[in-house]
């Protein structure tokens, strides 16, 4: 079925995940959530220094100071990785730098080479650095120990490989490998498109991206538009291909699929938390649980409508 659902978000005590990007953890690794914590306290975040531009460490999932790094809630692992960078425009530290050259060829007649222009700009920055605004970003990771399954909230690759080259160094013996499918995302998106049938659980949104594979690399982007139309297989005929596509599940949790395997807008439906709304457990726990649940069923359901995960060879 393709159609269009209101997305209600309910945010309580825990920051639910925004984006998905899946690992497999190897059969291997055993580490107990005791040993987990252990290793992460050698890497607890600390804001950064006056001269010093970026910081990453672990950080109290749970917001509460001097807590565990590692939560543990109805036998699911919740780590945050926190982030703190100085923002120090390179366009104020070439006009200080320019400012200086020209001191120095007034005042010497002489004119700084490339490698003195280099150190001078180096000097800035250290100079400039403490005065710089700094920044904060966390990047969620939530660990299924019995499905061998992690996943990052990571906004894009480049934040995921960063996180879990972290985690790797930090916890010995982890080794993860980031899940692909029989059949690539893109193909499938195309098949439910043209076919107008999505797989079982899930029904078509109203936002697509469609690229062409050809030099022109036109793209053609639909939002609040309905997909079952000429227009869009059309467009799939002639080559384009989808990049991205909105997808709900059991009309409980919405998504974005990419080519890349990735969800992105990932966002509860407010059927979700109804039962729990009554309850008295409204904090981090009860949306940890919840949240948790509901991608232990979606994701093997979205990795199944792909053909499942290749066979280990």
């Amino acid at each position: 079925m393709i159609g269009g659902f209101l997305v209600v978000v309910i945010f309580r005590g825990f920051p639910v995940f925004k984006n998905v990007i899946m690992y497999r953890i190897t059969p291997a690794w055993s580490l107990s959530a005791e040993e987990v914590e252990a290793h992460l306290q050698n890497n607890h975040f600390v804001e950064c220094g006056a001269s010093q531009e970026k910081s990453i460490g672990w950080m109290e999932p749970r917001g509460e100071a001097n807590g565990p790094l590692l939560e543990v809630v109805a036998g699911q692992w919740i780590l945050k990785l926190m982030t703190e960078t100085r923002a120090l425009p390179t366009s104020v530290v070439n006009r200080k730098a320019q400012e200086r050259v020209a001191h120095i060829e007034a005042s010497t007649g002489r004119k700084p080479g490339k490698k003195e222009t280099r150190d001078l700009k180096d000097d800035i920055r250290l100079e400039l650095l403490p005065m710089a605004f700094t920044k904060q970003s966390s990047t969620l990771v939530w660990i299924d120990r019995d499905a061998q399954l992690l996943v990052t909230d990571a906004g894009s690759q480049a934040r995921a490989d960063e996180l879990i080259t972290l985690l790797v160094q930090n916890l010995p013996g982890l080794a993860l490998t980031l899940i692909d499918t029989q059949m690539s995302p893109s193909a499938a998106m195309a098949d439910w498109l043209v076919t107008q049938e999505a797989p079982q659980g899930f029904s078509v949104d109203q936002e697509c991206e469609l690229k062409a594979a050809d030099e022109s690399k036109a793209v053609v982007r639909y939002a609040r538009h309905r997909l079952d139309t000429d227009e869009v297989r059309q467009h799939i005929e002639v080559g384009k291909m989808p990049t991205r596509l909105a997808l709900t599940w059991n009309d409980r949790v919405s998504f974005v699929l990419t080519e890349g395997l990735q969800l992105k807008k990932l966002a509860f439906l407010e059927v979700v938390f109804e039962a729990a709304s009554k309850g008295k457990d409204d904090g981090f726990d009860a949306d940890v649980a919840i949240a948790t649940g509901e991608l232990q069923q979606a994701l093997p359901a979205l990795l199944e409508a792909l053909g499942g995960e290749p066979a280990l060879v």
